[in-house]
């Protein structure tokens, strides 16, 4: 059950954790991603993730050692290529590759494991050879070095269940959507939890149809 439509970018990608990692400005990024994924109207998404790009693409340019402003410019990439779409979509999901994998040699376990995770994200998600980079074996390589890291965390599970789902394994993804469900808070993420964990929910719905 490959998906291929690019607007499922929207959907895609870690918003990785630990607040104590973060400086304020992507503290900020991050705080701002949340309220425009899980708050803002559709219609007013596209522009505001456009200038959330911008931002954060700043900061990375001023923070060149650091992974956690290129995993979050990465965030915001995949997340406007979901709600654009059209034939940049791929050109951003691209982009947001390179990024991660700079944030990747630069320290691998940055945000309990968000590099690995949004990494296992864009290759399940994305579509394969010869539109564009999609690999399932690389998806599931990248999505259990996140859950090593980060077993009992919201999106490292959230991102399996998903891959999982993707891959017609439902009883499997139901068990990881659960674990989202039982994660425990971030107490400074309530937004993204509270939507991530919509997700989880609506998936399991979605995979018990099948069962």
């Amino acid at each position: 059950m490959k998906i291929v439509a690019l607007s499922i970018f929207g959907i895609l990608l870690a918003a990785s954790s630990a607040y104590a990692e973060l400086t304020p400005d992507v503290a900020s990024i991050r705080a701002d991603w949340a309220k425009i994924k899980y708050q803002m109207p559709e219609d007013q998404r596209v522009e505001a993730f456009e200038n959330l790009v911008k931002r954060a693409h700043l900061v990375s340019q001023s923070k060149a050692n650091a992974a956690e402003p290129l995993i979050w410019e990465a965030i915001a990439l995949a997340s406007l290529a979901g709600e654009d779409g059209g034939l940049g979509a791929l050109s951003k999901v691209k982009e947001a590759r390179s990024l991660l994998e700079r944030a990747e040699k630069l320290d691998p376990n940055s945000l309990e494991g968000s590099v690995y995770t949004s990494l296992g994200s864009l290759y399940y998600q994305v579509p394969g050879w010869p539109i564009g980079f999609g690999d399932d074996d690389k998806a599931y390589e990248y999505l259990q070095k996140a859950l090593a890291i980060n077993p009992h965390g919201i999106d490292s599970n959230y991102f399996y269940g998903d891959y999982l789902l993707d891959q017609g394994k439902y009883e499997e993804a139901i068990a990881a959507f659960e674990k989202v469900l039982h994660a425990p808070a971030r107490p400074d993420r309530p937004i993204a939890d509270a939507g991530r964990k919509k997700e989880a929910s609506d998936a399991i719905a979605r995979a018990r149809k099948y069962l």
